[in-house]
């Protein structure tokens, strides 16, 4: 039988094939080849007695994260605060960045919008090619289109501390601590104390992974990006690739760099840039080995 792993905690995995849930232990084979399960995995399972059985094998999977261990990720929702905290791009980029080299559609919220103001943030990631939603404290009228963009897809929320992650999954779908409620019953919350992932369905017919969300900091630490791929995760700097003097140009500060014509032209966000030559600069001293050994 096939499934999708919906939890995993302390060696147990809990695999929804069709209308059951099955709690299964990984073969051998897996700890072997140093590969594990992830929560989001579409998984083969072996059924034992009665709803318990094994995973016989992992089926491939289109990305995953270290931490939070999580893998098949359709989207990351960024949540950032106009104020209270204020908004950090450096830190908003490179998650963008690490998304985008995941191959995960980053998407941006922006809360409390009655706090300040929010359009020059806004517009700044839209011209830059991406969706943004934008949200205040109280009103729930602009909530409908984040909604529909959940339709159907296995979302995480990620942001630091305070910038309203989990009241707004909470006003984005008033049955969510009901599902989770129902969900945990089901597989067994308590049961093991292990601190675990999990996937929660929403009424939309989605998923949100790991509710209320993750620190930036787990992004930030746990994933990395050479200095090579870096630029393919700006897609605003796409129309520029191969149109500088020389090849190889890191697009900071080369003679002849069309990122950086464009760059003067205003056709790039400056702070966009900025960041991007930042992480560079950081990449220059990661050696891909060292990737390789995370």
């Amino acid at each position: 039988m096939q499934g999708r792993i919906l939890k995993a905690t302390g060696g147990f995995y809990y695999v929804l094939s069709g209308a059951v849930l099955y709690e299964c232990r990984a073969r051998g084979l897996f700890r072997k080849n140093g590969v594990s399960p992830l929560v989001g995995d579409w998984v083969e399972i072996e059924e034992s007695a009665g709803e318990k059985g094994y995973i016989t094998q992992i089926l491939n999977r289109k990305n995953s994260l270290i931490r939070p261990p999580l893998a098949n990720l359709d989207q990351l929702f960024l949540v950032v605060s106009v104020a209270d905290p204020q908004p950090n791009l450096l830190v908003l980029d490179k998650l963008i960045a690490i998304a985008e080299y995941k191959k995960i559609e980053p998407l941006l919220i922006v809360t409390k919008t009655d706090l300040g103001e929010w359009e020059s943030l806004a517009s700044l990631y839209q011209k830059a090619g991406f969706q943004v939603f934008c949200t205040g404290l109280d009103s729930d009228s602009d909530l409908e289109p984040l909604r529909r963009a959940m339709e159907g897809k296995i979302s995480a929320f990620c942001g630091n501390s305070g910038v309203g992650k989990s009241s707004l999954l909470n006003r984005l779908d008033s049955r969510l601590d009901l599902s989770t409620a129902q969900i945990s019953q089901k597989l067994g919350r308590g049961r093991h104390t292990t601190r675990h992932i999990q996937l929660y369905p929403v009424s939309n017919g989605g998923y949100i992974a790991d509710t209320p969300g993750f620190s930036s900091l787990d992004l930030e630490r746990y994933e990395v990006i050479l200095k090579d791929q870096l630029q393919y995760c700006f897609r605003e700097f796409e129309p520029y690739w191969n149109q500088c003097r020389f090849t190889g140009c890191s697009h900071t500060k080369e003679s002849g760099c069309a990122l950086l014509a464009a760059l003067e032209k205003g056709e790039i966000s400056p702070s966009r840039h900025a960041s991007y030559c930042t992480l560079y600069e950081a990449a220059k001293n990661i050696r891909e080995w060292e990737l390789q050994k995370k």
